[in-house]
């Protein structure tokens, strides 16, 4: 027709009464053709009416310009076979091959507590990570923590203000940690009343970088050894690993070579005998980087780490996950990054998210009003026991599936919106087995396997041989539409996972695994399933297909609940 379209957007419809796939091409070129959205859009469809597409059943014009596609429904008996052969690879392409990239994230300091700010943080990371591993991209997941810092000193100062004794070896790990915490927030609340002490935290603080106090030194290097143990862990409890761990204390000395080198070269300024990058010249705030008795800042050290990451692992892109409190800082730290190495020019990239609040508001580490992120999951576990009391499992399986359901509900709270908003956890709605939860996504994987049990009871063996039988007598014809609409969002499974990892936003998955659940419960109570082989086969592949994408959320799927 003589028209070109820089790009054209072809997506799925909100509402699937509206066909299978749309497109707003014509809305888009309306302008340049000189003619009315509706109009082109109409000329369009029936110049592709000519072409008769393979597998294209109608082709409609909607106001103010949409063209809308319908697929025969026998295209996704193909995706439900495609999904049998696969399996646990469904869903998974190759988009990101031979790129490397790095993902860091849960930056839990030692000497504070591992609260609930820690487990949305670990949650999308890992959740990015295995996105990016999900498109064949070679990632490493990199964790930084802060072992040095003013916070360091802050609890080393509390520890003489505690009233009860430091811990011997017969304390437990979590006992331990709590004290670490609880001494932070009596230092910290103390320096925040009392400004006069700051010269002695700072001194405390000096102390630790140089390590010329044994007394100090003693109780730093217990303290951190209690923390990073029980980082481990929680770590493990929430089904995330790390490749690398970089510290603070490692990044200091690079950060302060790095300085000096950008203030030499122009970069940097001195200014009241510390040195600043004035990031004003980039339309970003200025920020000290050395303090004027020769201390590195974050922000110092956030430079020297760049180098240190790179030299570990060039990475193509290398992803560095916070809440959104630290936007600001890094503008400021990646445009000086950028300065110092002009090698890592778009190679750096910030995903933020916003806070995790409870009810009652959020939390802060600095005064103590901070929920731990272990009683946290503790009381989640304890809340869905209560639910399976009169369950029929033994004592043992009864605590694995309550862990698997509780860790469900945290981790599908937090990743079922989009990573910029606040969430506020509502235990009681994030346990349901009715609406939009994990548990909810979990339910029905296990009704599908439930189904899927009494089709074997009815001689229909889901073995090696079950894709044959189902190629062989599967049924195209279409009898019950929830059939029909179950099979459509399958086929849709591969280009979610896409999006997701190309917007870096994992809660695309979620809402598409909200979605497929409902359907297949709507499919679950309209049609009799154990006695159909067509049917059972679409509901092993809906398993497959909740299996592969919860894994992807770092989300594990019981066999029971």
């Amino acid at each position: 027709m003589g028209l070109m379209a820089p790009s054209i957007l072809i997506d799925y419809p909100a509402e699937m009464s509206h066909g299978d796939l749309y497109t707003n091409v014509a809305m888009t070129l309306a302008k340049t053709a000189g003619k009315n959205p509706f109009d082109l859009a109409t000329e369009i469809a029936e110049e592709l009416k000519k072409l008769s597409i393979k597998d294209i059943t109608s082709i409609d014009v909607v106001r103010p310009g949409f063209i809308n596609f319908s697929i025969d429904d026998s295209y996704f008996d193909k995706s439900v076979k495609e999904v049998l052969h696969k399996k646990m690879h469904y869903g998974k392409n190759e988009s990101m091959k031979g790129k490397k990239i790095l993902i860091e994230h849960t930056s839990v300091n030692p000497f504070k507590v591992f609260h609930i700010g820690h487990i949305m943080q670990n949650t999308i990371g890992e959740a990015l990570s295995r996105l990016m591993e999900w498109t064949s991209a070679d990632v490493q997941r990199f964790c930084y923590q802060g072992d040095v810092g003013r916070h360091v000193a802050l609890t080393i100062y509390g520890l003489r203000l505690m009233e009860v004794p430091f811990p011997s070896d017969k304390n437990s790990l979590q006992e331990k940690v709590n004290f670490l915490g609880q001494a932070y927030a009596k230092g910290a609340t103390y320096f925040k009343e009392h400004p006069e002490v700051a010269d002695e935290v700072q001194a405390i603080n000096k102390k630790v970088y140089e390590r010329t106090d044994g007394e100090v030194n003693d109780v730093y290097d217990t303290g951190r050894e209690w923390s990073l143990e029980y980082f481990e862990e929680m770590f493990k409890i929430l089904g995330s690993k790390f490749d690398r761990y970089f510290f603070e204390s490692q990044s200091a000395g690079p950060g302060v070579k790095a300085v000096n080198e950008g203030l030499s070269n122009g970069i940097f300024e001195k200014s009241d005998g510390a040195i600043i990058f004035n990031g004003e010249k980039y339309g970003i705030h200025t920020d000290v980087l050395i303090t004027k008795v020769g201390l590195p800042t974050y922000a110092a050290k956030e430079i020297g780490l760049a180098e240190i990451k790179y030299n570990a692992f060039p990475y193509d892109t290398g992803i560095t996950v916070t809440a959104n409190e630290q936007n600001d800082f890094f503008k400021l730290t990646i445009k000086a990054i950028q300065l110092l190495f002009p090698f890592l020019e778009n190679k750096l990239k910030h995903v933020s998210h916003g806070m995790m609040k409870l009810p009652e508001g959020k939390m802060s580490s600095r005064t103590g009003d901070v929920i731990a992120g272990r009683d946290f999951i503790d009381e989640t576990v304890a809340s869905v026991l209560e639910k399976m009391t009169d369950r029929k499992m033994s004592e043992d399986d009864k605590k694995i599936v309550s862990e698997e359901i509780a860790i469900a509900a945290i981790k599908f709270s937090i990743l079922k919106q989009t990573l910029g908003k606040d969430i506020v956890f509502d235990r009681t709605k994030a346990l349901s087995f009715e609406g939009d939860s994990g548990p909810y996504v979990q339910y029905s994987f296990v009704r599908a396997g439930s189904v899927l049990r009494k089709g074997e009871e009815n001689g229909f063996v889901i073995d090696e041989n079950f894709v044959d039988k189902v190629e062989r007598d599967i049924v195209v014809s279409i009898t019950e539409n929830s059939e029909s609409v179950l099979k459509r969002l399958i086929a849709r499974f591969p280009d979610v996972v896409t999006r997701a990892q190309s917007e870096y936003a994992p809660h695309y998955v979620s809402q598409y695994l909200l979605t497929l659940s409902g359907s297949f419960n709507s499919f679950y109570a309209s049609s009799p399933i154990a006695t159909s082989l067509p049917r059972l086969a679409l509901t092993k592949a809906f398993q497959y297909t909740v299996h592969n994408a919860m894994w992807l959320l770092g989300i594990k799927v019981p066999k029971e609940m």
